[in-house]
């Protein structure tokens, strides 16, 4: 028999974990070549891994809620083979997960297990080790819940959310008696200097710690998902990473309403489909991103790459949780095309169908926040891209006209959020002027939506 182990896969662009929210298998199970082995969440989509063998589950690595990085194990699978095999793939098992460890002693776990009735207790998880180490937690004075003894995630939060923090300094007598004495059985080994992460953990802000919320009598307490910690995790990179900066500017848009409006009817019937005002939107972005390539770019660190594909990510909110699916080549494709694209993706976010793949790509956000009454509002950059743009509500407005006429027109806000690291207020002030007289021309006229 050979042992395989199965990853965490990347299951979209600039995502780097996924939360294990519910295993499909367990210990034991027949699996064939892929077959899905559990649900995964990410900021970006929910996934099931599939298995990348035949065989039977041998161990699960990983417990449901554990955030694990992209890459890092999450179960074994024996598959048919040979002896040899099995003992080379055995043998990473047993070091692979003191290896993060390295930042603090604390943490560290032995590859041989010593304790034949706890046989899991040292050998701890990715994530297992990522909090002890954030909370300067002693492992070895943790009991665990698991499979044999196996220390999980929820044994180390449910020790952090009693305030008792277990530390190496907090070991009982004997035990600091036995590692007072070591240095006499060996005097030419100096006692090896405290490890700098420790204090640094214990003077971890405080934020990182559950908040003590009290909870009144008909308060309803509402557990966080997976996904939205994911979104969490995302939302607060950006915000911490990219320095955020604000635009708006307004658009006459009557001449797009009239247009549109004389043609929906006989487009729903004709196509099956709606012809929204959303779709002229995420068109004349395209075809300003186009006349702006710099607006088309990401932060890489030591350079901004500039994307050659202009790859139009839009937001499509369900009950709790919001989805980026990317509409690919927005700049070749027609106004019905784009409008088919927005139909079909988004029924696949409400229809839990959406692929991985078809939220990988995307280069610029736009956000159609008029949908639920929007008409002033300042996205959160979908990151890593270096802008999103929100479309608000089309209201109408009394307007000054040329010669001190007021009239009666339909206006829309359009609100950027740029990464002032990748860009400035000139170059996005042009490309949404370019947008705004995009938008102005669009008329039976001027636009074809074929």
């Amino acid at each position: 028999m050979a042992v395989e182990k199965i990853t965490m896969p990347q299951l979209g662009e600039s995502v780097t974990e996924g939360t294990i929210s519910r295993w499909i298998v367990s210990v034991g199970d027949k699996v064939n070549k892929y077959d899905p082995l559990a649900e995964v969440m990410t900021d970006k989509v929910n996934a099931e891994i599939p298995s990348s063998f035949t065989g039977t589950i041998k161990e699960l690595v990983a417990e449901d809620g554990d955030t694990l990085a992209v890459g890092e194990i999450i179960c074994y699978i024996e598959t048919e083979g040979g002896g040899e095999a099995e003992a080379t793939a055995d043998a990473p098992k047993e070091e692979s997960a003191p290896a993060p460890a390295t930042k603090s002693e604390a943490p560290t776990a032995p590859a041989v297990e010593d304790d034949a009735d706890a046989p899991n207790k040292r050998r701890y998880s990715p994530a297992v080790l990522r909090l002890a180490q954030e909370n300067n937690v002693d492992l070895e004075q943790v009991k665990g819940s698991g499979a044999g003894g196996r220390i999980t995630r929820k044994d180390i939060q449910a020790v952090i959310d009693s305030g008792n923090i277990p530390t190496a300094d907090s070991k009982p007598a004997a035990a600091q008696a036995s590692t007072a004495e070591a240095p006499k059985a060996a005097p030419a080994a100096p006692a090896a200097p405290a490890a700098p992460s420790a204090p640094a953990a214990a003077s971890a802000p405080k934020s990182a710690q559950p908040v003590n919320v009290p909870v009144e009598a008909g308060d309803i307490e509402i557990p966080v998902t997976g996904v939205r910690k994911a979104i969490a995790a995302n939302m607060l990179r950006s915000k911490h990473e990219a320095p955020h900066a604000w635009t708006m500017i307004e658009v006459d848009a009557t001449n797009l309403v009239e247009y549109r409006n004389s043609l929906k009817s006989e487009f729903k019937k004709k196509e099956g489909y709606n012809l929204t005002f959303f779709a002229f939107f995420v068109k004349a972005v395209a075809q300003a991103l186009k006349e702006f390539p710099q607006i088309n770019s990401m932060w890489a660190g030591d350079k901004i790459v500039q994307k050659k594909d202009i790859n139009i990510s839009i937001a499509v909110a369900t009950d709790d949780a919001l989805y980026v699916p990317v509409i690919r080549n927005a700049d070749e494709k027609t106004i019905k095309g784009i409008a088919r694209e927005i139909t079909d993706l988004a029924n696949k976010v409400r229809a839990g169908k959406l692929t991985s793949a078809e939220m990988q790509g995307g280069t610029f956000t736009v956000n159609n926040t008029g949908s639920f009454g929007s008409v002033q509002s300042q996205g959160i950059i979908n990151y890593p891209q270096a802008a999103i743009l929100q479309v608000e509500s089309i209201v109408k407005r009394p307007v000054v006209m040329d010669h001190g006429m007021i009239a009666v027109r339909d206006m829309v806000n359009l609100c950027m959020s740029l990464d002032h690291r990748v860009l400035d207020g000139l170059v996005c002030g042009r490309f949404l002027a370019r947008v705004k007289e995009i938008i102005e021309k669009m008329s039976k006229e001027n636009t074809s939506i074929y």
